[in-house]
């Protein structure tokens, strides 16, 4: 798949949409970007369709990396802070 990548300014901000560079065993992968904000939205799909399933799962999985934004927590936790509770 060849890097096909998309900008548009949308209130007062450039946003670039950028498909085919990483995350290339996913069905579907884009990466947006915002100014120093990166999000990776990734698709994963089954080749066949269940059988008796009359709903559309969806999961939503979101980890903060406190390192990410330069917050390294305590002395004892170094890369990470605890899982909230």
């Amino acid at each position: 798949m060849a890097k096909v990548q998309v900008s548009a300014d949308f209130h007062g901000k450039k946003y670039t949409i950028e498909t085919g560079v990483i995350a290339k065993q996913a069905h579907g992968a884009v990466l947006v970007t915002c100014g120093e904000t990166v999000v990776l939205g990734t698709v994963v799909t089954s080749e066949n369709p269940r059988e008796g399933v009359d709903f559309f799962p969806l999961t939503v999985d979101y980890i903060e990396k406190f390192y990410a934004s330069g917050k390294i927590p305590g002395s004892f936790f170094k890369r990470e802070a605890k899982p909230t509770t």
